[in-house]
């Protein structure tokens, strides 16, 4: 059919019940639609319907109005590419848990000042540019060396983060890590999930220190676009062939021009700018949404 609904439950709070499924597909034929059987690509977490008779944007609205105060996700979308061969995302807060600069700003004391400035930024009410510049001249004189203790005491990644970047990669795609965080950390970040390559700013350090100045040119949310527009051209695919993952304004961009734009966790203004969102699933929700099973996971 030409179009499919994926429910996704979340492992942590709520299994995906098949009443919740029956649900779905009720609104859907209630809307107009014709629906296949349930398809289960997980026992009790994810769950495809396909259909027809209207554009997804219809058929999510259909299902959403009826599952709203669910902790499910769903993401509705073409049949036609729907797994993709281009993965870009965003590192803070995406495909790890925490926002670096923040975590180099506690060891000087300086972890509230700076992550307000972040969380500001990231909804979308202050220039990125701007507020990295000034961001990073609060870090001015750390030794570099507590970029390391950061990277092992206080990184993690998110739950499902290197199952998404080896299953993709196992089935042929490429995948680059996008970040307006700092390279010295998508570098490692991009080593332990599998990245192809990574891409961020640079932060200046002299006689081992931090100078508190950025290296430019800047990469901001025009800079993820592009690095998105270069991949495509590239690897010689379709715009409709990607997947972009994010969770701040800075990521509203890239999100909008891939074919499936996912806002993970996201602020508001991101997740009603996007194609696809997850509220409540982990980064495999990013596999199921592309029919992906359980089976096909590479856990490694």
């Amino acid at each position: 059919m030409e179009n499919v609904l994926t429910l996704i439950g979340s492992r942590n709070w709520a299994p995906l019940a098949s009443d919740v499924v029956s649900m779905a597909v009720g609104a859907l034929e209630e809307a107009g639609a014709e629906c296949s059987a349930p398809d289960w690509l997980s026992d009790e977490h994810a769950c495809d319907i396909h259909y027809e008779g209207f554009s997804p944007s219809v058929g999510e609205a259909s299902v959403r109005q009826y599952l709203r105060d669910m902790p499910i996700d769903m993401v509705s979308q073409k049949s036609e590419f729907r797994r993709k061969r281009l993965l870009l995302s965003d590192m803070d807060s995406t495909i790890i848990q925490q926002e670096c600069i923040d975590e180099v700003a506690a060891y000087a004391g300086l972890r509230d000042q700076v992550s307000e400035i972040t969380e500001a930024a990231m909804r979308g009410e202050l220039d990125f540019s701007a507020s990295l510049i000034r961001r990073a001249a609060m870090l001015k004189d750390i030794d570099v060396e507590v970029l390391q203790k950061v990277y092992q005491d206080r990184i993690t990644l998110t739950p499902g983060a290197r199952t998404l970047v080896q299953t993709m990669r196992n089935n042929g795609a490429w995948s680059k890590l996008v970040s307006g965080g700092f390279t010295y950390f998508t570098n490692l970040v991009s080593i332990q999930t599998g990245f192809h390559d990574h891409q961020a700013n640079r932060l200046e350090v002299i006689a081992g220190r931090l100078t508190g100045g950025v290296i430019p040119p800047i990469l901001d949310n025009h800079a993820k676009r592009s690095a998105l527009f270069k991949c495509v051209e590239a690897l010689g695919l379709k715009p409709e062939e990607t997947m972009a993952v994010g969770d701040g304004a800075n990521d509203i961009p890239m999100l909008q021009e891939a074919g499936l734009g996912v806002a993970f966790h996201a602020k508001p203004l991101v997740a009603a700018s996007s194609n696809a969102r997850l509220d409540h699933a982990d980064l495999t929700g990013a596999l199921y949404a592309q029919g992906y099973r359980d089976e096909e996971f590479v856990t490694d």
